[in-house]
């Protein structure tokens, strides 16, 4: 993987010759400091690269569970509708099906009667 200079961060670039100095050697010149500063710069980049790609991959993976969530909660709550509009056709079919017996009934009882 390779790292530009112009993606570097200039508070990258400062905490990397921070770093640099930090475990700079009695003796050490500045070229080697800035050489160090650079490689540490060029790690920090790398890491930064690698933590956005592992943010990028687990966004992906939390809208594909949350894509499945919302199917499946679709699909349930079409069921419960479509159960739903299955008992209130039958409920709304129940009274006249008693309408009718009880007219049968009525007719029977008058027509035993005489």
């Amino acid at each position: 993987m390779k790292v530009n200079k112009k993606n570097i961060s200039p508070e990258t670039q400062q905490d990397a010759l921070t770093v640099a100095k930090s475990i700079q050697k009695p003796g050490q010149t500045k070229e080697q400091t800035k050489l160090i500063a650079q490689g540490i710069e060029k790690g920090i980049a790398l890491y930064k690269k690698q933590h956005k790609e592992k943010l990028r991959e687990a966004d992906k993976l939390r809208k594909k569970q949350s894509q499945k969530t919302n199917q499946s909660q679709e699909k349930l709550s079409s069921e419960l509708n479509a159960n739903n509009h299955g008992e209130s056709v039958n409920r709304s079919a129940l009274p006249w099906v008693f309408l009718i017996i009880s007219w049968i009934g009525f007719g029977i009882y008058f027509l035993l009667q005489k």
